[in-house]
């Protein structure tokens, strides 16, 4: 099949666009309000964008009742401070639930059953069950115009200040054991997906090119003057 995306004549029940781009992470972010309110939802439009420093970006449309900025995206922009929680199989109920749309005044974390434990350097709470949590510092916010007015999107861009990590989920070498984290991913419709099988692929380079791909796992940029 061939459709053009302004167009959007695919002929199907559902626009298979975001099946495609599959599997996505999930940020599932926690954010405080001026007044103090916890905020606490999942986002299938999320992405690292750069280790050095880390940052990371959602994109969030508006909210569905009156188009108004999301809870999360107001409560970033007025505050500077938001939590990424992995979401988790084991977490997916909870996930679920904190996506329900309901008002500013509601405190999603204790909707959804949660436990919130203190960040350390931003004011907003982490999940307590979930095992990685990163504490991010806004910097900015970029409109992506859609075909239609209603359906501009907010790019909201972070810097991962601080990373927690429970030590539980960190092999005897030192890796980030996936397999037992379990991360949550979406794929299209209303389907989810775990990571349940893990297989390496190490690059062919060798000498010095190998050495500068091994920068990159260190969190180095790649160059001999970098």
């Amino acid at each position: 099949m061939f459709y053009e995306t302004e167009k959007n004549d695919h002929g199907l029940e559902f626009n298979p666009f975001k099946s495609l781009v599959i599997p996505r992470p999930i940020g599932w972010l926690s954010t405080l309000s001026p007044d103090g309110v916890v905020n606490l939802a999942p986002y299938s439009q999320f992405i690292m964008l750069n280790y050095d420093p880390p940052c990371v970006m959602i994109s969030a449309g508006a909210h569905p009742d009156n188009n108004r900025l999301k809870d999360t995206v107001r409560n970033i922009e007025q505050t500077g401070e938001f939590v990424f929680n992995m979401a988790t199989y084991d977490l997916r109920d909870a996930v679920n639930k904190s996506s329900t749309f309901v008002g500013p005044e509601v405190d999603e974390m204790e909707m959804a059953g949660l436990t919130p434990a203190p960040s350390r350097l931003v004011k907003p709470p982490r999940v307590a069950e979930s095992p990685v949590h990163f504490e991010c510092r806004w910097f900015n916010t970029t409109t992506l115009p859609g075909y239609k007015p209603r359906n501009n999107a907010s790019l909201v861009m972070g810097q991962v200040i601080a990373i927690h990590i429970d030590d539980d989920y960190l092999t005897p070498e030192g890796r980030v054991d996936v397999l037992k984290i379990r991360p949550l991913a979406r794929l299209g419709y209303y389907d989810y997906t775990s990571v349940e099988s893990v297989f390496e692929l190490t690059p062919l380079d060798e000498g010095e090119m190998a050495k500068q791909r091994r920068k990159g796992l260190v969190g180095e940029a790649a160059g001999k003057n970098g």
